[in-house]
């Protein structure tokens, strides 16, 4: 399913962000980018595992993939803000990060609401 590839390819893509995200914290002159990247990071991983546990039927389909797209989004919204304040002292918008905040946790909340109603092969 495409939705599952495009899903997979956002988390081999916060892969290869947050690891850049984590050199300019040590190596340059924004410390304070590694908490986008940590979230990036963390994110990775997540977003590919989901797609395994739909396939695997762990995870009911049409509530776990708008959730994964929604935290794709909110990821990247609450890591740009964040990242963008620690390099120009300037915000995406304002609220940015916490509603970034907030929609992965709702979607973290989505996904764990997904296995609960998920049917058992």
């Amino acid at each position: 399913m495409i939705a599952d590839r495009i899903l997979t390819t956002l988390g081999c893509l916060f892969g290869a962000v947050g690891i850049g995200l984590m050199a300019l914290a040590a190596h340059g002159k924004w410390p304070d980018i590694n908490y986008a990247a940590i979230m990036v990071l963390a994110h990775a991983p997540a977003l590919i595992a989901i797609v395994a546990a739909l396939r695997a039927g762990l995870l009911h389909a049409l509530l776990a993939r708008p959730a994964a797209f929604l935290l794709a989004a909110a990821v990247a919204l609450f890591s740009a803000d964040v990242a963008l304040n620690a390099m120009t002292g300037q915000r995406l918008f304002p609220m940015a990060a916490p509603i970034g905040g907030t929609g992965s946790m709702a979607a973290w909340l989505l996904v764990g609401v997904s296995a609960l109603v998920a049917k058992t092969r």
